[in-house]
């Protein structure tokens, strides 16, 4: 038989593996597309990563300075016949004992030439009024020290702190256009020349709780109400999730109610936060009556929010787990509860930790359901336990930004560099956990 295709001849000049032209042409276009398209990918990745950029530069440049404190030299004179007439040294009276006074001495005594009415109360508003606090604290601690004269560094208030973390820089300003006026501006400069200025880390921004003055505020009272608050979220919803999750996947029949609570977790999964925020209003606080701001509060709220992303996060990681490691522990004798504890739990371990730990930043993150039940308020004190008044890290940040004042909007730059750095931390552990005991089937 001929074949008909060997019969037909070749154009003469193309060789017999060529393509066609219209093949040549369409294979280009679409190496074309191709390479559109991950460019398209390449520049979205660009674009991700320089809005990124420019809201941690942003959020950098405006948080630095509240790591930064300025304090102000001041020789103050501890005068008995103020802080204790009688001669007691009664813990009791030496709290009680006017200490503003003593700061106001201290700064007429600073500034001797500063007579006017008004001009004292100008110069008075470039000292922390928490200043009064400190030698109440010296005071106590040191009750030797009534009597005598001391150099003591005081807090500088708001808008001196700023002045100086930002150099000076506003002075070129018109006088009605910043926050310190021509005559406060040279008072500093005074103090600056006689070494009474000095700036270092503020470490009070850790450990002390929030306060009305800008300066004196500080994320430690929110820091140990989101431990406490973590701390109960954790204790909830890790041991009910996990063991709903194994339940749901190894020992659950497969019928109309389990596929009706599957829906149900993975529905509760995608809901508003802030409904979390009105049931757990409903429920703990309207009903059981349990204290309100507390972060036992807090932590059941945040449990019933978390523990859907947990029971997925758990009940994918049992699901990857072959069947193979299954049939080999029955094959060998083992009960179903020693299936699931000794060979398939263990194996998944590294998906459920990962989830948990998600679920926790995702917690940790979180303000409109703690705002639903009171977690808002005005907290000086550092909380003592689950059941205290307390608030937590974002909430306090959301009060931060609220709040009028120039020095709580460094306030509130840093404390966000505080959450995102736990945020990272948190992440970053749930990845080297998925890394380091990731079992490859």
């Amino acid at each position: 038989m001929t074949d008909i295709g060997a019969a037909l001849p070749n154009p003469p000049d193309k060789k017999p593996w060529q393509l066609s032209d219209a093949m040549t042409r369409r294979v280009r276009r679409r190496k074309r597309a191709d390479i559109r398209f991950q460019l398209y990918g390449v520049g979205a990745i660009l674009i991700a990563l320089g809005v990124l950029a420019i809201l941690l530069i942003s959020v950098i440049g405006a948080g630095l300075g509240g790591f930064v404190q300025t304090r102000l030299a001041l020789d103050v004179t501890f005068d008995e016949q103020i802080i204790d007439p009688d001669g007691t040294r009664d813990p009791a009276k030496l709290m009680q004992a006017n200490y503003s006074t003593i700061l106001k001495d201290a700064i007429a005594k600073a500034y001797p030439d500063v007579t006017e009415r008004q001009d004292k109360r100008d110069l008075q508003k470039l000292f922390s009024n928490s200043a009064r606090y400190e030698f109440r604290d010296k005071v106590l601690g040191d009750p030797s020290i009534i009597g005598t004269t001391q150099r003591v560094w005081v807090l500088a208030a708001s808008d001196a702190d700023v002045f100086f973390k930002q150099g000076g820089t506003s002075r070129e300003l018109a006088e009605g256009d910043r926050r310190l006026n021509d005559k406060q501006i040279v008072w500093l400069d005074q103090l600056a020349d006689r070494g009474g200025v000095e700036k270092g880390f503020n470490w009070s921004f850790f450990t002390a709780a929030d306060s009305r003055e800008p300066e004196s505020a500080g994320i430690g009272g929110a820091l140990v109400g989101s431990f406490f608050t973590l701390l109960i979220t954790l204790a909830f919803c890790v041991p009910i999730g996990v063991m709903a999750a194994i339940y749901l996947e190894e020992f659950a029949p497969k019928n109309r109610l389990t596929d009706l609570i599957e829906v149900n977790i993975n529905n509760l999964a995608a809901v508003p936060s802030i409904i979390f925020g009105l049931l757990g209003l409903a429920v703990f606080i309207q009903v059981f009556h349990l204290p309100r701001s507390a972060p036992l509060v807090g932590g059941l709220t945040l449990s019933l929010m978390i523990l859907p992303t947990i029971i997925v996060a758990t009940r994918a990681a049992l699901k990857a787990v072959p069947p193979s490691i299954r049939e080999a522990a029955y094959g060998v004798g083992a009960s179903p509860i020693q299936v699931v504890t000794s060979h398939v739990l263990p194996l998944a371990m590294p998906g459920v930790l990962t989830g948990t730990i998600i679920g926790m930043a995702h917690a940790l993150g979180e303000t409109a359901p703690l705002l639903m039940i009171g977690m808002v308020a005005f907290i000086v004190d550092l909380p003592g336990g689950p059941t205290d008044a307390a608030t937590v890290l974002p909430v306090q940040i959301f009060l931060w930004a609220d709040s009028p004042e120039r020095g709580f909007e460094e306030k509130t730059a840093a404390g966000i560099m505080v959450l995102l750095a736990f945020l990272i931390l948190m992440n970053s552990i749930a990845i080297y956990l998925r890394k380091r005991f990731e079992v490859r089937w």
